[in-house]
Parts: structure tokens; sequence; C-alpha cells
């Protein structure tokens, strides 16, 4: 029988973490994503799967226990908003480099600075871009929906184990905060230190007689080896392109334009939709649910078939310079977008829509 309850977004990200089976968390309070660790703590998992919970002193000192934990084949998890995230920016990226897979979660608050604590997009280069240093990316997933909150848990640390790498959900102030049904999945049991092992061969388990050390490290002093290790880089999240491209599209196949939204924008976007076919304006609906790796080829197959094209964002525009991208200069691509914590109406994005394209 399926298991439905009414939760908050971060409350629900943590609940999948410890039905997913996840080994440790390791975080630190900040407005609007708290609630991630006070559920933990409130839950103890400890007591339900063995899962460790800790606030550390600090962000830098919860993203290096990540590093920590993912290196012995642990699946490990944060999560923080903006300021924190910023924090953490060091360790995610030496994490990347070492490739190791751990989940990450931004519910983003408006900036630049401490900014505010209402729900913004503006973390949206940092995310997709590599906030920290060197050539690197992250796999984003931007959920639209509690249950989406729920569902990438899982799906983050398949894809993190799957490529080595860190994966980041990409939420905000207002998914973090809403509470909506969730259907919840069965209690997965944690992975044995066999297991681990057996999955991990490359983690820091304790050196068996017939194998070589597993040393773990982003450091190499030789440009040389640096460069052919930054090419098998690039080839993983070329084969990640390839192959984990994810979207949603609503009403695009008779539309004449075409709203691109992710997140909470997304959830606006539907009721602009409706309002403007209402008004006869044929518009389109484009959810990118990976933002990297970004559903760029079909999004140029749409573009051809529209008038124009709407990125709607809760920051100053971000998104948009991938989605001209995407459509190469094809079709007109402008913004729309509210910054400082401010949710933008649906009537604000049909009235831009016709102000901009009509």
């Amino acid at each position: 029988m399926k298991e439905l309850r009414l939760m908050k977004g971060n409350e629900a990200i943590a609940e999948a973490a410890i039905r997913a089976g996840v080994d440790g968390y390791f975080g630190y309070p900040i407005t609007p994503q708290s609630e991630v660790l006070e559920y933990l703590m409130l839950e103890r998992p400890e007591e339900r799967t063995g899962m460790v919970v800790l606030q550390a002193e600090s962000e830098v000192a919860a993203i290096n226990m990540v590093y920590g934990g993912a290196g012995a084949g642990k699946m490990v998890m944060t999560s923080s908003s903006s300021p924190g995230i910023s924090l953490k920016q060091e360790g995610i990226t030496y994490m990347a480099g070492a490739e190791l897979p751990c989940m990450i979660l931004n519910v983003v608050r408006g900036g630049p600075g401490l900014g505010t604590i209402q729900p913004a997009q503006s973390d949206y280069f940092q995310a997709v871009k590599g906030g920290g240093h060197g050539d690197y990316k992250l796999i984003v997933l931007a959920p639209a929906s509690v249950q989406e909150m729920y569902n990438f848990v899982e799906l983050s640390f398949d894809l993190a184990f799957k490529y080595r790498t860190p994966v980041m959900i990409l939420s905000d102030g207002a998914i973090g905060q809403m509470m909506e049904k969730v259907e919840i999945g069965e209690q997965k049991t944690r992975f044995t230190d066999a297991q681990v092992k057996e999955r991990c061969p490359w983690a820091t388990t304790g050196k068996d007689a017939n194998r070589e050390r597993n040393i773990i490290t982003s450091l190499d002093l030789d440009p040389h080896r640096q460069e052919v290790f930054n090419h098998k880089l690039q080839a993983k999240y070329k084969e990640i392109e390839e192959n984990e491209v994810r979207f949603e599209e609503i009403q695009t196949e008779d539309a004449e334009y075409l709203f691109v939204a992710y997140g909470t924008s997304s959830r606006i976007c539907q009721k602009s939709m409706q309002l403007a076919r209402e008004k006869g304006i044929k518009v389109g609906l484009f959810r990118p649910i990976t933002l990297f790796p970004f559903p760029s080829e079909r999004l140029a197959e749409l573009g051809k078939q529209v008038k124009g094209i709407l990125s709607v964002e809760m920051s100053a525009g971000q998104m948009i310079e991938d989605v001209k991208l995407a459509v190469e200069c094809n079709v007109p691509v402008e913004h729309f977008g509210r910054m400082g914590g401010i949710i933008p109406s649906p009537g604000e994005v049909v009235e831009a829509l016709e102000q901009i394209f009509l």
C-alpha cells in the first residue's frame, strides 16, 4: 500500500535520504533549508538505519566531511542555501577533481551577499557552470514539486555513483518551504562494507593483499598527467550530456511561443500558459529538469517551430544564455524575471510576453 504524507520540500529531501539508505548527512543550518537538518535530527535515523547525521561547525567543515565519507565509498550528502553553498565551493571542486560521488542540495535564496531568505534562482551560473575553480561540471537536477524533491534524492545518488561525480539538486526557498502530498517509497537498507568494496573498488576501504593502494586526491603536479586527467573528465561530461538529459514539455505541439522555465518559475508559467491561451495566444512550456546536461537539442527543435521564446527566471537572467546557445539565434529569445526574492505572478509573465512579442 502506498504511503502518502503532507510534507515540506525540505522534509521530503530528508525523509528520502533516510529511505534511500544514505550513510551520512553533514550540514549546517541556514534559512530557508534548515528543516533538512532539523527533520533528520528529530527522526533519529541512526536508530532506524544507522545513518550518521551531524551538524558541523561550519559549511566548510561539512563539505570536507562529505569528502571523507565519499572517499570511503559511502552515500553521503549535504544541504545549504546560497551563501553556504558558496562556502562549500572549494570542497566541491576538490570532490569533482577526485571523482567522488555525493549529493548536494541548494535551496536558493535571493542575493547577492547575505541578501534575503526569500526564494530566488540566481545561483544558476554557480551550479551549472562550476562555481569553484577548474574545468569541472556537476550534474544539476531542478525539481518543480515536493514530490520531485523526494524522487531526485535517489536519482542523484544513482547518477553520482554511475559517473563518480557530485550531483546537485538546485531547488529554491518556495519549493523547500511549500507543503504538498508526497508518495513515500519503501525503506532501503544501507550497503554493507562488503557491498561498498564491490560497488566502489576505487574507495579507501582498507587495502587488501591482492590490490594496489587506493589513493584519492585532486592533486597532480605533473601538467602532462593533469591534462590527460582533464581530458578524461571532459569525456565523462560528454557522456553525461549524451545519456542523462531530462526535460518536460507542456502543450508544445501547436505552440507559436514558448516559455522556458525551471523550478518554481515553471509552476508559475503553467498558469501563465493557461491565461495566454484563453486570450488566443498559443504558448507552450519547456521545463529543463537537468540544468546540466542542458536539453539543448530538443529546445533547438522547438526553436524552429515558434516565433519567440521567453526565458522566465527568478533572477536577472542566467539560464537565458543557455537558451540562446541552444537555438543558435534562429528565433528571438528574451528574458523576464523578478529579483531579490520576488516571485512573479502568472499575469506579469503574460504581460511581458505580450509587450515583447505581440
